[in-house]
């Protein structure tokens, strides 16, 4: 008798109908399973959303080309005031010379009010002029006796389309409203060419072929190009500096939220694999590979991918359509909708999807790889060997560190410091993500006999349900690093003395100027003594109507600080120039009413003070320079005293080196209060010369917006400017955000993972009800959990952020971190893991409702 052995015939994936079940058996899962996964749908969806609002936000905030309000799409500007005796002749000539020109004649009109009104004589159709005049509604004047209006004018006059409009000595029949699409605030009356009589100002644009004669080797407007014509003056539009598209940086932070967002979903996905572990086994029984087995969980997390998406991006849409207009008002300039990086919207919504996709991919790893009897019999697999992701873990995180150290500091002075900056902290944060299963580990085998018996509990199912906690604390870890690396960040930027970060000025306080200040355009216009008389008075009036203090004068004398660097580099002339840091802010004279005001008296300024500051720091710089007045009464070609110039620093060129400095709590700490004054002793000895620069408003009480108007009002009567808050934070308010929020984020991921891990050990929770544990004892096990896991993530991420850190700034931990403050790092380690066990704790100790066995779906 003989036996014949048939061949053994290898296993086939089952083709295409095995695939198209799979897929459809992974449809069916996402149907059943989606109430399941509304956490990470709602975080892929907020992603997506978000992106797509914020590139358009980063996109439209800036005009697309800033020059546009003011040269359209000419190369050169020429103005000529209207005053020319020959400015006929001039603009005939100009024209001649350079080719074709448009030419806008601005008039002055009166209005009654503050606003200032251009009559303006321009061709909407010239080469130029495309960008700087839009139609809204009605007709461009053609002829005689018509105008068009801008929506300020036609409200000022309660003018509309159809009506007249008398200016100038004229009537004029409104055929439309216009705009200046680059400069919305821009209040003009449109009339056809030649319409304007007497100009206040001519302004000529000119073509490319004309720049190419006006402007110098330099880059700079030779004005003797215009040699010719004295009254003419040459202008060409600023160059742009190259800098990253804001849709550019707005994907970077998006890539970081999903991240952050693909940890979470890893959890949420491990535990639904979990869950379908005996159907899963079913399935592989009946013939299915690992291939297919993969194939269900990856189509379930490219479904739920897509599902976040789409809902994503209709979301998005319509928050941008919707907010388009408000941010068209805010930024005075228009903003078109359809203006979007859509390529940065595409890649957005591929990584949402490649971010669900690759996050339901390890998961289904695991799952396809656990034999067919384990996973029939509904129990966890063996967690991986702790060697497996220590080793990568150290390596990754020490290049990572290797690389801030080659960034080159805050400074960044080194090449492709920005670079290595973002390559350094990604390898830094990915070395700790791989450093989370051996943390849980090494706190898991601390539990020793003696803690009760329902933390050592919590302790272990953290170990056996590792690729649920260890994507959880490599989320909580993630939230907590970027929050103290935030205030890492913003303590180094708040530590420089010189350039102090923190609010202008407080809620109450105003301060109302004598002149406009640098770079509010235009020429600066000088009161006579007869207007600062009368403006003080008025000032004085405003005071007693917002019931403020005495207003307080601010008095200057031309003084600021400079700092000598210690490091030189060449100039564009090949000349050495020393690196400087200049003072930013106003240095005022300490006047006894100023003192006063802020209850400092004459007793606790020592003798021989020259300056007196509340910015802590400023009295210990080296090489530190006061200069007033003009130094020496000329600068050499290197500048003045403390820039490279020929002159030397001494009170004979109106420069002093390393004056005395004392610091004195009294004064406010406003970037635009008078934090740091010069005393009368040294405004004495060196014989500075005092101006008045403004008069400073300490109100009661935060100032309304009906008050701050009525000051405005009161500045544009005048031609002056006034100052209120602006939305800068302190380091307090900063540092404070961003601990919140990172506590906020983390606890989130916290209550998320520790429900899925309880969920998992609900057989479990069923056995020890079933052997009369408490619900004391529920609710400890569910607390331990999380605050287990709030622990380490807080630790490691302090940690992590602390090492990245003195990485970075290549000093002692002592001058990294004077100026973070110890609260926030106490509330850190200590209140998350606090607020994650009471959370567990108020959230637990449900009985649960029957005693079974999962059933098999």
């Amino acid at each position: 008798m003989s036996t014949t052995l048939l061949p053994a015939h290898p296993r086939t994936t089952g083709g295409v109908p095995a695939r198209r079940a799979v897929l459809r058996w992974g449809w069916r899962l996402f149907r059943r399973e989606w109430r399941q996964q509304l956490l990470i749908l709602g975080l892929l969806t907020a992603a997506v959303a978000a992106t797509i609002w914020g590139a358009g936000v980063a996109t439209n905030t800036l005009p697309s080309n800033p020059n546009y309000a003011t040269f359209g799409t000419a190369s050169a500007l020429v103005t000529l005031p209207g005053t020319d005796p020959h400015l006929p002749a001039d603009i005939a000539a100009i024209q001649a010379s350079w080719g074709p020109a448009d030419v806008i004649e601005n008039q002055d009109v009166t209005t009654g009010t503050t606003a200032s009104v251009h009559l303006r004589a321009e061709n909407p159709h010239g080469h130029y002029t495309g960008p700087m005049l839009g139609l809204v509604s009605g007709a461009y004047p053609s002829g005689p006796g018509q105008v068009a209006l801008t929506s300020q004018v036609a409200t000022l006059y309660n003018a509309r389309v159809g009506s007249t409009w008398q200016a100038a000595g004229a009537t004029w029949r409104v055929t439309g409203i216009v705009q200046n699409p680059s400069n919305l605030q821009d209040k003009f009356a449109l009339v056809a060419p030649g319409q304007v009589t007497h100009p206040s100002q001519v302004i000529m644009l000119l073509g490319s072929a004309a720049a190419s004669q006006i402007i110098n080797a330099n880059g700079a407007p030779d004005q003797s190009a215009l040699a010719g014509i004295p009254a003419a003056t040459v202008s060409i539009p600023t160059g742009s500096a190259s800098t990253i598209p804001p849709a550019t940086i707005v994907l970077v932070v998006a890539v970081l939220g999903l991240i952050f967002i693909g940890l979470v979903a890893v959890a949420g996905f491990s535990v639904m694999a979990q869950r379908r572990l005996r159907a899963l086994g079913m399935l592989s029984a009946m013939g299915a590979t690992e291939r297919n087995v993969r194939l269900v969980m990856v189509v379930n997390g490219m479904v739920v991918g897509v599902a976040a998406a789409l809902a994503g991006a209709v979301l998005g849409l319509a928050a941008w359509f919707a907010y388009a207009p408000t941010l068209q008002q805010d930024t005075g300039h228009v903003v078109e909708a359809t203006n979007l990086p859509w390529w940065a919207i595409a890649t957005g919504i591929v990584l949402a999807i490649a971010t669900s996709v690759l996050a339901s991919r390890r998961p289904a790893t695991t799952m396809a790889r656990v034999p067919v009897v384990v996973a029939l019999s509904g129990r966890p697999a063996t967690p991986k060997a702790i060697h497996r992701s220590a080793a990568p873990g150290v390596i990754v995180f020490a290049s990572g560190v290797a690389f801030l150290v080659f960034a080159g500091g805050p400074t960044g002075q080194r090449q492709h410091a920005s670079l290595l900056l973002l390559v350094g902290l990604v390898a830094v944060i990915v070395g700790i993500f791989l450093f989370a299963p051996l943390a849980i580990s090494v706190l898991a085998a601390g539990a020793g006999p003696r803690l009760p018996v329902a933390i050592r509990i919590a302790l272990r199912d953290l170990v056996r349900y590792r690729a649920r906690s260890g994507a959880a604390l490599a989320a909580t870890t993630f939230a907590v690093f970027l929050a103290m690396l935030i205030c890492v960040v913003a303590s180094i930027k708040a530590e420089n003395p010189l350039n102090w970060m923190g609010p202008n000025l407080s809620s109450s306080q105003l301060i109302i100027y004598v002149q406009p200040q640098i770079g509010g355009g235009g020429p600066v216009k000088q009161l006579s003594n007869a207007q600062l008389a009368s403006l003080g008075r008025q000032v004085d009036s405003y005071a007693a109507g917002v019931h403020a203090r005495p207003v307080l004068p601010l008095d200057v004398a031309g003084a600021s600080l400079v700092q000598m660097g210690t490091q030189q580099h060449s100039n564009f002339a090949g000349a050495p120039v020393n690196d400087v840091a200049h003072f930013t802010g106003t240095v005022y004279v300490a006047t006894p009413q100023l003192l006063a005001m802020y209850g400092i008296t004459a007793s606790q300024i020592s003798p021989g003070t020259d300056i007196v500051t509340v910015r802590p720091g400023l009295a210990g710089l080296p090489r530190l320079q006061m200069t007033w007045g003009s130094p020496g009464g000329q600068s050499g070609p290197g500048g003045g005293p403390g820039e490279g110039g020929n002159l030397s620093c001494t009170p004979s060129n109106d420069c002093l080196l390393n004056p005395v400095i004392q610091t004195i709590g009294g004064l406010p700490d406003g970037t635009s209060a008078p934090n740091t004054v010069i005393t009368d002793h040294a405004v004495s000895r060196y014989h500075m010369s005092l101006s008045l620069d403004g008069w400073l408003i300490q109100a009661p009480g935060p100032l309304t917006a009906a008050q701050i108007n009525t000051a405005r009002q009161l500045a544009l009567a005048y031609g002056v400017t006034v100052e209120t808050k602006s939305g800068a934070l302190g380091l307090g308010e900063i540092t404070d955000g961003v601990t919140a929020l990172g506590i906020v984020i983390a606890l989130g991921v916290l209550a998320m993972s520790v429900g899925l891990i309880r969920s998992e050990t609900a057989r479990d929770l069923r056995t020890l009800t079933a052997t009369g544990a408490s619900a004391r004892t529920r609710r400890m096990i569910t607390a331990a959990t999380a605050a287990a896991l709030g622990l380490l993530g807080a630790v490691l991420g302090i940690a992590g952020a602390v090492i990245a850190g003195l990485a970075w700034t290549h000093s002692s931990p002592s001058a990294t971190f004077s100026d973070v403050l110890v609260s926030d790092i106490v509330i850190l380690v200590i209140g998350l893991p606090v607020a994650a066990a009471v959370g567990g704790w108020l959230l637990a100790g449900r009985e649960p409702e029957v005693i079974a066995r999962q059933p098999l779906d």
